[in-house]
Protein backbone atom coordinates (compact mmCIF):
# COMPACT_ATOMS: atom_id res chain seq x y z
CA UNK A 1 0.00 0.00 0.00
CA UNK A 2 1.41 3.36 -1.05
CA UNK A 3 1.23 6.60 0.90
CA UNK A 4 -1.85 7.84 -0.99
CA UNK A 5 -3.85 4.70 -0.19
CA UNK A 6 -2.83 4.93 3.47
CA UNK A 7 -3.99 8.55 3.72
CA UNK A 8 -7.25 7.69 1.97
CA UNK A 9 -7.95 4.83 4.38
CA UNK A 10 -7.24 7.01 7.41
CA UNK A 11 -9.43 9.87 6.18
CA UNK A 12 -12.32 7.62 5.16
CA UNK A 13 -15.65 8.74 6.69
CA UNK A 14 -16.09 5.52 8.70
CA UNK A 15 -12.60 5.72 10.16
CA UNK A 16 -12.99 9.45 10.88
CA UNK A 17 -16.26 8.76 12.74
CA UNK A 18 -14.57 6.08 14.85
CA UNK A 19 -11.67 8.40 15.62
CA UNK A 20 -14.04 11.17 16.68
CA UNK A 21 -15.91 8.77 18.95
CA UNK A 22 -12.64 7.75 20.61
CA UNK A 23 -11.66 11.39 21.11
CA UNK A 24 -15.11 12.14 22.54
CA UNK A 25 -14.88 9.19 24.93
CA UNK A 26 -11.44 10.28 26.16
CA UNK A 27 -12.75 13.82 26.65
CA UNK A 28 -15.68 12.57 28.72
CA UNK A 29 -13.36 10.45 30.87
CA UNK A 30 -11.12 13.47 31.41
CA UNK A 31 -14.05 15.63 32.46
CA UNK A 32 -15.63 12.92 34.63
CA UNK A 33 -14.30 14.37 37.94
CA UNK A 34 -15.67 17.80 37.05
CA UNK A 35 -19.01 16.28 36.04
CA UNK A 36 -19.14 14.42 39.37
CA UNK A 37 -18.39 17.57 41.36
CA UNK A 38 -20.49 20.08 39.46
CA UNK A 39 -23.60 18.13 38.44
CA UNK A 40 -24.29 16.02 41.55
CA UNK A 41 -24.76 16.46 45.30
CA UNK A 42 -21.01 16.16 45.93
CA UNK A 43 -20.32 19.90 46.16
CA UNK A 44 -22.83 20.60 48.92
CA UNK A 45 -21.85 17.54 50.93
CA UNK A 46 -18.09 18.11 50.92
CA UNK A 47 -18.46 21.82 51.80
CA UNK A 48 -20.80 21.07 54.70
CA UNK A 49 -18.44 18.42 56.04
CA UNK A 50 -15.55 20.89 55.81
CA UNK A 51 -17.59 23.49 57.71
CA UNK A 52 -18.37 20.88 60.36
CA UNK A 53 -14.72 20.01 60.87
CA UNK A 54 -13.74 23.67 61.16
CA UNK A 55 -16.61 24.37 63.57
CA UNK A 56 -15.39 21.58 65.83
CA UNK A 57 -11.93 23.08 65.72
CA UNK A 58 -10.39 19.88 64.37
CA UNK A 59 -8.03 20.99 61.63
CA UNK A 60 -6.98 17.56 60.35
CA UNK A 61 -9.49 15.19 61.91
CA UNK A 62 -11.18 13.54 60.11
CA UNK A 63 -8.54 13.65 57.34
CA UNK A 64 -9.37 15.05 53.92
CA UNK A 65 -9.36 11.56 52.42
CA UNK A 66 -12.06 10.45 54.86
CA UNK A 67 -14.26 13.51 54.23
CA UNK A 68 -13.95 13.17 50.45
CA UNK A 69 -14.61 9.43 50.64
CA UNK A 70 -17.71 9.98 52.79
CA UNK A 71 -18.92 12.71 50.44
CA UNK A 72 -18.36 10.42 47.46
CA UNK A 73 -20.35 7.51 48.88
CA UNK A 74 -23.15 9.80 50.07
CA UNK A 75 -23.25 11.20 46.54
CA UNK A 76 -23.53 7.68 45.11
CA UNK A 77 -26.36 6.94 47.57
CA UNK A 78 -28.27 10.11 46.66
CA UNK A 79 -27.70 9.84 42.92
CA UNK A 80 -28.43 6.09 42.70
CA UNK A 81 -32.07 6.48 41.50
CA UNK A 82 -30.96 8.93 38.82
CA UNK A 83 -28.16 6.63 37.73
CA UNK A 84 -30.58 3.73 37.50
CA UNK A 85 -32.95 5.85 35.40
CA UNK A 86 -30.11 6.78 33.04
CA UNK A 87 -29.02 3.16 32.78
CA UNK A 88 -32.53 1.87 32.03
CA UNK A 89 -33.60 4.58 29.58
CA UNK A 90 -30.33 5.57 27.90
CA UNK A 91 -27.39 3.19 28.28
CA UNK A 92 -29.16 -0.16 27.92
CA UNK A 93 -31.38 0.82 24.96
CA UNK A 94 -28.38 2.37 23.19
CA UNK A 95 -26.14 -0.65 23.68
CA UNK A 96 -28.96 -2.88 22.43
CA UNK A 97 -29.36 -0.72 19.33
CA UNK A 98 -32.93 0.35 20.14
CA UNK A 99 -32.23 4.10 20.15
CA UNK A 100 -29.77 6.42 18.48
CA UNK A 101 -26.87 8.19 20.13
CA UNK A 102 -28.77 11.48 20.19
CA UNK A 103 -31.79 9.85 21.81
CA UNK A 104 -29.54 8.20 24.39
CA UNK A 105 -27.98 11.57 25.20
CA UNK A 106 -31.38 13.22 25.65
CA UNK A 107 -32.65 10.36 27.82
CA UNK A 108 -29.51 10.56 29.98
CA UNK A 109 -29.61 14.34 30.37
CA UNK A 110 -33.31 14.58 31.29
CA UNK A 111 -33.24 13.01 34.80
CA UNK A 112 -29.98 14.76 35.63
CA UNK A 113 -31.39 18.11 34.53
CA UNK A 114 -34.57 17.56 36.54
CA UNK A 115 -32.45 16.82 39.62
CA UNK A 116 -30.45 20.02 39.19
CA UNK A 117 -33.52 22.16 38.54
CA UNK A 118 -35.17 20.93 41.74
CA UNK A 119 -32.14 22.10 43.74
CA UNK A 120 -31.68 25.40 41.89
CA UNK A 121 -33.07 28.67 43.17
CA UNK A 122 -35.25 30.61 40.78
CA UNK A 123 -33.15 33.76 41.25
CA UNK A 124 -29.96 31.94 40.23
CA UNK A 125 -31.72 30.43 37.23
CA UNK A 126 -33.08 33.82 36.18
CA UNK A 127 -29.58 35.31 36.41
CA UNK A 128 -28.08 32.99 33.80
CA UNK A 129 -31.21 33.02 31.65
CA UNK A 130 -31.00 36.80 31.44
CA UNK A 131 -27.25 36.73 30.78
CA UNK A 132 -27.68 34.11 28.05
CA UNK A 133 -30.65 36.06 26.62
CA UNK A 134 -32.74 32.90 26.27
CA UNK A 135 -36.53 32.75 26.20
CA UNK A 136 -38.18 29.42 26.93
CA UNK A 137 -41.61 28.41 28.15
CA UNK A 138 -40.46 25.69 30.56
CA UNK A 139 -37.35 25.36 32.71
CA UNK A 140 -36.89 21.83 31.32
CA UNK A 141 -36.18 23.36 27.90
CA UNK A 142 -33.18 25.34 29.16
CA UNK A 143 -29.78 24.24 27.82
CA UNK A 144 -27.27 22.65 30.17
CA UNK A 145 -24.94 25.66 29.84
CA UNK A 146 -27.55 27.62 31.78
CA UNK A 147 -28.69 24.92 34.21
CA UNK A 148 -25.23 23.79 35.37
CA UNK A 149 -23.83 27.16 36.58
CA UNK A 150 -27.20 28.02 38.14
CA UNK A 151 -27.14 24.73 40.02
CA UNK A 152 -23.56 25.24 41.19
CA UNK A 153 -24.07 28.68 42.75
CA UNK A 154 -27.32 27.49 44.35
CA UNK A 155 -25.47 24.55 45.88
CA UNK A 156 -22.73 26.85 47.16
CA UNK A 157 -25.27 29.13 48.83
CA UNK A 158 -27.15 26.21 50.37
CA UNK A 159 -23.91 24.67 51.67
CA UNK A 160 -22.86 27.96 53.26
CA UNK A 161 -26.28 28.35 54.89
CA UNK A 162 -26.02 24.87 56.40
CA UNK A 163 -22.45 25.59 57.49
CA UNK A 164 -23.58 28.77 59.27
CA UNK A 165 -26.24 26.84 61.19
CA UNK A 166 -23.68 24.20 62.17
CA UNK A 167 -21.30 26.85 63.47
CA UNK A 168 -23.80 28.45 65.91
CA UNK A 169 -23.84 25.87 68.78
CA UNK A 170 -20.06 25.45 68.70
CA UNK A 171 -19.59 29.23 68.62
CA UNK A 172 -21.74 29.52 71.74
CA UNK A 173 -19.49 27.02 73.52
CA UNK A 174 -16.41 29.06 72.53
CA UNK A 175 -17.99 32.27 73.85
CA UNK A 176 -19.01 30.67 77.17
CA UNK A 177 -15.59 29.13 77.72
CA UNK A 178 -13.81 32.37 76.83
CA UNK A 179 -16.06 34.34 79.21
CA UNK A 180 -15.42 31.90 82.07
CA UNK A 181 -11.66 32.00 81.54
CA UNK A 182 -11.64 35.79 81.45
CA UNK A 183 -13.72 36.02 84.64
CA UNK A 184 -11.23 33.69 86.33
CA UNK A 185 -8.31 35.81 85.14
CA UNK A 186 -6.83 33.03 83.06
CA UNK A 187 -5.85 35.21 80.12
CA UNK A 188 -2.84 33.14 79.11
CA UNK A 189 -4.84 29.92 78.62
CA UNK A 190 -6.18 29.56 75.04
CA UNK A 191 -9.99 29.20 75.14
CA UNK A 192 -9.87 26.80 72.17
CA UNK A 193 -7.84 24.35 74.21
CA UNK A 194 -10.62 24.14 76.82
CA UNK A 195 -13.65 24.37 74.51
CA UNK A 196 -12.49 21.64 72.10
CA UNK A 197 -13.32 18.67 74.39
CA UNK A 198 -16.72 20.18 75.19
CA UNK A 199 -17.53 20.65 71.50
CA UNK A 200 -16.52 17.08 70.72
CA UNK A 201 -18.58 15.86 73.69
CA UNK A 202 -21.64 17.82 72.54
CA UNK A 203 -21.26 16.44 69.02
CA UNK A 204 -21.09 12.87 70.36
CA UNK A 205 -24.05 13.29 72.72
CA UNK A 206 -26.38 14.57 69.98
CA UNK A 207 -25.15 11.87 67.56
CA UNK A 208 -23.85 14.57 65.24
CA UNK A 209 -22.75 12.44 62.31
CA UNK A 210 -26.16 10.82 62.13
CA UNK A 211 -27.93 14.20 62.19
CA UNK A 212 -25.65 15.82 59.61
CA UNK A 213 -25.80 12.93 57.16
CA UNK A 214 -29.56 12.58 57.59
CA UNK A 215 -30.08 16.30 56.98
CA UNK A 216 -27.90 16.25 53.88
CA UNK A 217 -29.72 13.28 52.35
CA UNK A 218 -33.20 14.60 53.16
CA UNK A 219 -32.22 17.98 51.77
CA UNK A 220 -32.05 16.46 48.31
CA UNK A 221 -35.44 14.80 48.63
Amino acid sequence: MNLGDLVSSVTAPSNMATSLQIVLLLTVLTLAPSILIMMTSFTRIVIVLSFLRNALGLQQMPPNQVLIGLALFLTLFIMAPIGQDINNNAIKPYTEGKITQEEAYQNAIKPLKNFMLKQTRQSDLNLFVSLAKIKVNNAEDLPMRVVIPSFIISELKTAFEIGFIIYIPFLIIDIVVASVLMSMGMFMLPPVLISLPFKVLLFILVDGWNLVVKSLILGFR
